[in-house]
């Protein structure tokens, strides 16, 4: 048994509350099982964007065309742009490795940690195998994996999750995508810009169902323009053909009142490859955490307080594992906050305003703050404006598609802002800022001065004209 000051399970954000206790000359534990950095690294952000940039060079050269410039793809050498990709995640993940294997103020234990009693672990497999470590404060940071649902015949199909869609060193002909979030829609478009053609399955009405119900209306048509998607369906079968995989799916049915989207009718997908991007689950079931008193809620999620602690004394808790919100900067966000709780003077609530989400796809989608479902659900009155790309000067310019969709109470008070189009996470940026930093009213938007003839002129419009009530006829200038 090796005793320690702090110990960490999970090598992505909560890396930075373990460098923080070793800078305050604390003895520090970190036990992983996989690659060092985390999914974000390694199964998750990191690759998959990389990924995605070469996916939009080449939509890029492809639009040449509409612009008046004569251009062609003479090859792509695919195997070598996703090698590539994947080496030097691996190579940072090994950097990683050697820095805490050559580090006087860290130990880490490779291998599976499972817990046994209160704040001690056993790793199982790996290169410690066997070593049990105790922390006098522990900090669970180990994440989520792919969720594969109860699909009959799953179990006999060779199928794909995100971790080894993003290995393939082939385009499918024909991939079929169980799934309509953003990892379906971020994956859909990188092999559909390469040659797949693409069947997206989702149970929602429409695809990336957690977004605002405009904005997601408005990319489920544009993906509908370039690849085949049946919204509002579950799958409920799939079976091998040999050298194809069937899907077969039904009407699902949402809502308490158990509605159906109209006219949907069963439908079947085949394709030479399956992709099953249905959601993450914890980890937490691997971990054993009851062992030493931590709670998890009905989906596994471990139970943290308003400052991540978790409902055991010494045990804290951040990142996907916790299911606040299940983004890295999130993540980054939270392992802050540990810290300055760990070593400040006084606990501080995590702060989650403002926290804004992106979908790398094409279009680019991005958002912070309520949608109107959460306003009407919660009862709030607001008005909304929305405002498109192609009515300022470089998004004429750009020819681009997409609209800003702005949402505030009656005050004035932005309550949340929604995109679809080119830039869409760096353009959301400013309003992450104005409802965090500035006074969080239109007036932030609309009194600051924007570049002409920038893209950003879409956002400062949007929250420049009148804003209308829902079933209100009359717009509302703020």
């Amino acid at each position: 048994m090796e005793d320690f000051d702090f110990v960490v399970v999970g090598s992505g954000s909560g890396l930075d509350v373990a460098n923080a206790a070793a800078n305050q000359g604390q003895s520090v534990a970190v036990v992983e099982k996989g690659p060092l950095g985390g999914t974000c690294l390694n199964r998750g952000c990191i690759p998959s964007k990389h990924l995605l940039y070469h996916a939009d060079v080449l939509e890029t050269i492809e639009r040449a065309g509409e612009f008046h410039i004569d251009a062609e793809v003479n090859d792509v050498e695919f195997a070598e742009l996703v090698r590539s990709v994947n080496e030097e995640v691996s190579e940072d993940a090994e950097s990683i490795r050697r820095g805490l294997r050559s580090s006087s103020q860290h130990d880490l234990f490779e291998g599976e940690g499972r817990f046994v009693d209160d704040r001690t672990l056993e790793i199982v497999g790996g290169n410690d195998e066997g070593a049990r470590l105790r922390g006098e404060t522990v900090l669970i940071a180990a994440g989520t994996r792919p969720a594969v649902p109860p699909i009959d015949g799953i179990e006999s199909v060779d199928y794909l999750t995100s971790t080894e869609a993003l290995q393939l060193e082939t385009p499918p002909e024909h991939l079929v995508i169980v799934g309509g979030g953003y990892i379906a829609a971020e994956l859909g478009h990188f092999f559909g810009t390469f040659g797949s053609d693409v069947t997206i399955v989702g149970r929602r009405p429409n695809l990336l169902p957690d977004a605002d119900e405009g904005v997601a209306a408005a990319f489920t048509d544009r993906y509908a323009d370039r690849f085949t998607v049946h919204t509002g369906h579950t799958a409920t079968a799939v079976s091998d053909g040999g050298d194809s995989v069937t899907v077969e799916a039904k009407p699902y049915e949402y809502g308490d009142d158990g509605g159906i989207v109209e006219g949907a009718d069963p439908v079947t997908a085949t394709g030479d490859e399956l992709l099953v991007a249905a959601g993450r689950v914890p980890n937490s079931d691997t971990l054993n955490v009851e062992a030493t008193g931590v709670e998890t809620d009905d989906r596994g999620f471990v139970e943290t307080d308003e400052y991540l602690r978790t409902t055991a004394d010494g045990v804290w808790a951040l990142g996907d594992i916790v299911g606040e919100y299940l983004l890295k900067h999130s993540a980054n966000h939270e392992a802050q906050a540990v810290a300055r709780n760990l070593f400040g003077e006084e606990l501080q609530a995590v702060d989650y305003e403002a926290m804004p989400f992106a979908v790398f796809a094409s279009p680019e989608v991005a958002g912070v703050g309520a949608t109107e479902s959460d306003l009407r659900a919660d009862g709030v009155e607001y008005a909304t404006r929305t405002y498109p790309y192609d009515k300022t000067a470089r998004g004429s310019a750009m020819r681009a598609e997409g609209f800003v969709k702005v949402l505030i109470d009656l005050d004035g008070e932005i309550l949340g802002c929604h995109i679809v189009g080119p830039e869409a996470s760096n353009l959301v940026q400013e309003v992450v800022v104005a409802m965090k930093a500035g006074s969080g009213t239109v007036r932030d938007i609309r009194e600051s001065v924007h570049i002409h003839p920038a893209l950003s002129e879409v956002v400062q419009r949007a929250f420049a004209g009148q804003f209308t009530r829902p079933d209100d006829a009359h717009g509302h200038d703020h």
